[in-house]
């Protein structure tokens, strides 16, 4: 298969970009050459251009056809309007990269399926991928645009600590300091290796059953935030130090924290990945997150220059800390 990446070296198109060319799709990738941390493997074509600029990514096409392509970089319905314009019959699937946090949230039943209805009224960055969701599948519906609709769900590498601030937190625990965790710690999360998630997506490239569908991959291990939070203090080997903080109180002292709590994190959300499992029969996550976070940890302490605390955000949790540790 000829398969086009819009994107394809993130946190989790990077592992789709190798599992891709390891399977024998030829793998082109758009993008404007932005791949320093995660660089892609060798035998993919790279095109270089720019997809918000339609001058530039026809340019960079030119009179190319795809089995598939992917974007991993639309977040909102002018994107995708673009997009059916700029490959409506030049790809034989047209794959968007959605959101599991645009299923209703909170959830009012558990697992989430693929028919769980969506609406997140907390989070604007959810329902802006709910907008593109109805743009795609209306042109579906109209015109047979032959789009597949992919929800990930929280989606991690050795980069990502599942942490806002990024290395900050870790910083913190291993400065003895403690650090917050939303609510009483105790809601359940899933959090998915993007060598996991790749296993899932790859074999739904021009997948004919997928077709006009929409799927989530995720991994079945379900854990607490205070276990994800230990678990990653086991890894940087000090102990785990937690001070609970209701998810309002932080929306109230750092708005873009607490909107990502809000309209995703602070709910608790289960998947039932029977779908997948029937699209990509014998599909599973075999990366278990006490692994990841040993991986997390080793490629923070590989390179110290790596271990950024963010000043700003390290100060609200002091205040966070100060106001909520139990007297």
């Amino acid at each position: 298969m000829r398969v086009l990446f819009i994107g394809g070296s993130g946190i989790i198109s990077s592992a789709c970009s190798r599992l891709a060319v390891e399977r024998g799709i030829d793998l082109y990738t758009l993008n404007r050459g932005n791949e320093e941390r995660r660089p892609l493997p060798a035998g993919v074509t790279r095109l270089r251009g720019d997809i918000r600029a339609p001058e530039s990514a026809r340019a960079a096409l030119g009179d190319l056809t795809f089995d598939a392509v992917v974007d991993w970089v639309a977040y909102t319905p002018g994107h995708v309007r673009a997009d059916i314009d700029l490959f409506t019959g030049r790809t034989g699937q047209y794959v968007f990269i959605s959101s599991a946090s645009a299923y209703q949230t909170p959830p009012a039943r558990l697992p989430v399926t693929e028919s769980t209805p969506l609406r997140n009224p907390h989070w604007r960055y959810s329902r802006d991928k709910i907008a593109c969701e109805d743009a795609l599948v209306a042109a579906y519906r109209s015109a047979g645009f032959p789009v597949t609709i992919v929800r990930p769900s929280h989606t991690y590498d050795r980069t990502a600590v599942p942490f806002d601030g990024g290395w900050t937190a870790m910083a913190r625990l291993r400065r003895g300091k403690e650090i917050v965790v939303h609510g009483d710690g105790t809601s359940l999360w899933v959090l998915t290796h993007h060598e996991d998630f790749a296993r899932g997506f790859v074999p739904l490239l021009g997948h004919p059953a997928a077709i006009g569908e929409a799927v989530h991959i995720t991994t079945d291990e379900v854990l607490t935030w205070n276990q994800i939070a230990e678990t990653l203090a086991a890894a940087a080997g000090v102990p785990p130090r937690i001070v609970h903080v209701p998810s309002a109180a932080i929306a109230a002292a750092d708005p873009g924290w607490g909107a990502g709590l809000l309209g995703d994190k602070a709910h608790s959300m289960i998947f039932d990945n029977a779908k997948l499992k029937r699209l990509v029969p014998g599909y599973v996550a075999t990366i278990p997150f006490h692994r990841g976070a040993r991986e997390i940890v080793a490629w923070y302490d590989e390179d110290p220059a790596r271990q950024v605390v963010d000043e700003r955000l390290d100060a609200v949790m002091d205040k966070l800390v100060a106001d909520y540790r139990p007297r």
